[in-house]
Parts: C-alpha cells; sequence; structure tokens
C-alpha cells in the first residue's frame, strides 16, 4: 500500500527516516562484539585453551586434547545452529502475520544481554563447561533471532535503489562497533600469558589476571555495550503503523503460510537457488570466523592478545569494504558483488591453508622475526585475515540486500527466517568436515581446508540466481 505525500510534507518526512535509519544501523553497532569478542577472536580461543589445559590435566595428550576442545566448541555451535535453524523461519512468519516484529526484538535482546553476562562465569580450573556453553548458545540464539527481524526491517528504511547502500553502511557502522568494543577489551582488559593487556598494564578495575578475570570480562562488556547501544534503536526506530495486525491464530495460519512458501519454492527458483547458495558461502565463511581465532592459537602458537591484534586488523578492513561494497551494490546490484567477494575468500582460504610456523604458499620460510616482530607465517597470516575480513564484510552487507530482492515483499520477515534457516541448516557443516579432516590428516593446519570445497559449491549455485529476484507474477500469484 503506497503512501501519498505532498512535496511541503517530504522534507518532514525525510528527518525521522533519517533518524530510524541511524537507530537501525545502531543494531549493527550495539550487537556485532558477540561476533568479534565472544565467538571469534577472545573467548573462542579462550574457551578451546582453558578445555584443552584441562583435558592435558586430565591425561590427555596436547593433540587429543586440543582436538576435543575443538569438538566442544563446535558442538555449542551445532546445538545453537540447529534451533535456531528450526525456530527462525516459524518466528518469522508469526511476526509477518501478526504485523509486529519489535516485541520480539525486545525479547531477543534479553537473551543476548543474559548470555552474554553469564560468560563471567567460565572460572579457569573451575568452569562448567556444558553451563558455559549453555551461556553462550543463549546469547547467540538472542543475537542471531533479534538479527532476523532487524533485517526484515531494510525494506522499510528507503527506496529499492538505495537498500545496498543502507546495508553495506549498516555492515561497515557494525564493524566498526565490533573494531572499537576490541581495541577497548585488548587495551584494558584482557591479559596475555603474562598478565599483560596490549599496552603492557595489568586489567583495570582490579581484575584478578591470574583467574583470567580480564578476558572473562568480555562477556559482561558485550551485555553492557548491547544494553547501552541498542537505547537509540528502541528511541529512533518504529514499526509502521498503517500495518494491519491480524492476531487470530496467528501460529497455525503462520505454520500454513510457512509450510505453502516451502513447497513453492520450486516454483521460485531463483529464491532457491539464492536460499542454497548462501546457506553454502555462508556456512564457509562462518566456519572461517569461528575457527580463525583457534587456527592461529593451534597452528602458530599466538596468545590471546595475538588474536585480538589480528582480529583488529580483520575489522579493519572489513568496515572500510563494507561501506565501499554497499556503494558498488547500489551501483552494480549485490549478485557481482558477492561472486568477486566469493572468489576473493577462496583464494583467502587456499592461502591459510598454506601457511605453517615454517611454510607459505608451499615455500620454506625462517621463523625468526622479519617485520615489526613477526616472523613470515604470522605476516601472512595477517594478509590472509585482511582478506577475509574485506570480503566477509561486502559479502555479508550484500546478502541481505539479495535476500531483499529475492523474497515476497509481503512476507519479508518470513523470507529472513528462510534465510537463517538456510544460514543454519548446514551450520554444523563446516565445523564437522573441519574437525573430521583435522583427525584424519592430524593437522589442523589441513584441517580447515574444506571451507574451500563450501566456498565452491556456493560460487557455481549463485548461478541460476536472478540478479533483480522472480518475476513479481510468482508473488502476486501466491495462494
Amino acid at each position: 500500500m503506497g503512501v501519498t505525500r505532498s512535496s511541503a510534507a517530504d522534507s518532514v518526512y525525510e528527518r525521522p527516516l533519517k533518524k530510524r535509519i541511524v537507530g537501525w544501523m545502531m543494531f549493527d553497532w550495539a550487537s556485532q562484539p558477540y561476533n568479534t569478542l565472544l565467538l571469534t577472536f577472545i573467548f573462542g580461543p579462550y574457551f578451546a585453551d582453558i578445555v584443552s589445559n584441562s583435558l592435558m590435566a586430565d591425561g590427555l595428550s596436547p593433540q587429543q586434547a586440543k582436538a576435543d576442545a575443538q569438538s566442544l566448541w563446535g558442538l555449542g555451535l551445532t546445538i545453537s545452529g540447529l534451533l535456531i535453524a528450526l525456530v527462525a523461519p516459524i518466528l518469522g512468519a508469526v511476526a509477518d502475520r501478526t504485523g509486529r516484529r519489535m516485541p520480539y526484538i525486545r525479547v531477543f535482546c534479553v537473551l543476548y544481554i543474559v548470555g552474554a553476562a553469564g560468560l563471567w562465569f567460565a572460572v579457569p580450573d573451575a568452569m562448567n563447561f556444558g553451563l558455559m556453553l549453555g551461556f553462550f548458545i543463549l546469547g547467540l540464539i538472542g543475537m542471531e533471532f533479534a538479527t532476523i527481524f532487524t533485517n526484515a526491517m531494510l525494506p522499510d528504511l528507503g527506496p529499492k535503489s538505495e537498500i545496498g547502500r543502507i546495508s553495506g553502511s549498516g555492515w561497515a557502522v557494525g564493524y566498526l562497533g565490533g573494531l572499537v568494543a576490541l581495541v577497548v577489551t585488548l587495551f584494558f582488559f584482557a591479559e596475555n600469558n603474562e598478565g599483560r593487556t596490549l599496552i603492557g598494564i595489568a586489567p583495570i578495575l582490579g581484575l584478578d589476571p591470574e583467574m583470567r578475570e580480564g578476558t572473562r570480562s568480555v562477556g559482561p562488556f558485550a551485555a553492557i555495550w548491547f544494553a547501552l547501544f541498542m537505547i537509540p534503536f528502541f528511541l529512533w526506530v518504529r514499526e509502521d503503523p498503517v500495518k494491519p495486525v491480524v492476531q487470530e491464530n496467528a501460529i497455525q495460519e503462520s505454520l500454513r503460510g510457512l509450510v505453502r512458501t516451502i513447497k513453492r519454492l520450486p516454483e521460485s527458483p531463483s529464491l532457491a537457488a539464492y536460499l542454497a547458495s548462501s546457506m553454502f558461502y555462508r556456512d564457509a565463511l562462518n566456519g572461517m570466523y569461528t575457527f580463525g581465532g583457534l587456527y592461529a592459537g593451534l597452528v602458530l602458537g599466538w596468545s590471546i592478545v595475538d588474536i585480538g591484534k589480528f582480529g583488529i586488523v580483520a575489522i579493519i578492513f572489513g568496515a572500510i569494504f563494507a561501506w565501499f561494497g554497499g556503494r558498488a551494490d547500489k551501483k552494480y546490484g549485490p549478485k557481482p558483488v558477492i561472486l568477486i567477494s566469493i572468489i576473493f575468500l577462496i583464494i583467502a582460504a587456499i592461502s591459510i591453508v598454506s601457511i605453517s610456523p615454517t611454510t607459505v604458499l608451499g615455500m620454506s620460510v625462517t621463523e625468526a622475526p622479519v617485520l615489526a616482530g613477526q616472523s613470515a607465517s604470522d605476516v601472512a597470516f595477517y594478509l590472509c585475515g585482511a582478506l577475509v575480513g574485506a570480503a566477509g564484510g561486502v559479502i555479508q552487507s550484500a546478502s541481505r540486500t539479495m535476500m531483499v530482492l529475492q523474497a515476497n515483499p509481503d512476507r519479508m520477515t518470513e523470507a529472513f527466517g528462510l534465510y537463517a534457516l538456510a544460514g543454519k541448516a548446514t551450520s554444523f557443516l563446516a565445523p564437522a568436515l573441519i574437525f573430521i579432516t583435522t583427525e584424519l590428516t592430524g593437522s589442523s593446519r589441513i584441517g580447515v581446508s574444506p571451507v574451500i570445497g563450501l566456498f565452491l559449491l556456493g560460487l557455481v549455485l549463485l548461478i541460476w540466481v536472478k540478479p533483480d529476484g522472480e518475476d513479481k507474477a510468482v508473488w502476486t500469484s501466491a495462494p
């Protein structure tokens, strides 16, 4: 339903719309630390380190202890992925049926905060591994579900020609939020093996480095950060007041509508191809993000602080290129942007597999420092991190723009629920393949090689995706 406005009213309308866009982008800023601090660069490697040390104390060999720690972390991600995959499309369908998104966002924000804050209790030598994974899964589910509903608001923020730019700018804002949070954490909280932060001081606020309180504080820090910066989102983002609210038999009708949508996917080959393509390339990218920090620790022997510095490089490139990627998306459309990003991610993955303490791209290198105190292998890994950050930021921004183009505009939240389903349906695949390959080869380095195949599958399936989505007759004829 269109709304006609006089030219005199346009400027009045634009001001709250711009504030609404800024508020919407603040969700990316507020939520990104869960990915940056907890999933990838700080808590994930810390969890693996504590678990492996505990297992070695119980008599396991270092290699087996590290493999079991990686497997346990992968189990947590698999459980959360399956829960998200099963529930996300249903929630999306219900939200579209009732015309409400904000109540769901509020509930999932609470889960985010509780889950992140609970990670403070990950005490060395006394950690309840199951409980900590439970807190982590709770917060991750909160973040992922809230993201579904905020992404579904993207089409309401501007005309079709501007969606790519808005998405790219939002993703860049998110990366900047993650960067600031990571820098604050590394400078003032997370300690290295000597109990010092990146700037050489003990963790502030009297946090005990012996008990790893600086590193453990990233959970409460992420929770406080999220609660604080979601305030502009709730103040400035409003749902369309003219959208009808239908609540009678909402769940039953939503489930029927969701089943019809899934059954009709063969009649929407572009949407089906895109969901399948994104399923594989996003799983591969998440595998690189999830195991990147673990890889640096296990293969190159980096400390938490070293991994954090690597994260700073990756995030800076991610923010810069997400912003430029949004402009490229606006000019050329999301499909070529996604295609080029996948190619660069394949190059990065191949390069990473070639890196060991003594080799880079099959060539022998010295383990002695060659640049700023870093070995040639360390420098090569930093370069790969920059490439993954850049291409990863671009592809994630362009991917949600592509989903907007492929989806039925009247069922946008349901579509992003399916998008989440596609992203999580195989979320176990990359961790499982990495674990199996590591076990078969006995090499943590070669163990990450399956992501190359997943990227290639995503690249091939992208061939059948129409750049502008389905013919709108497909949606108008839907029952």
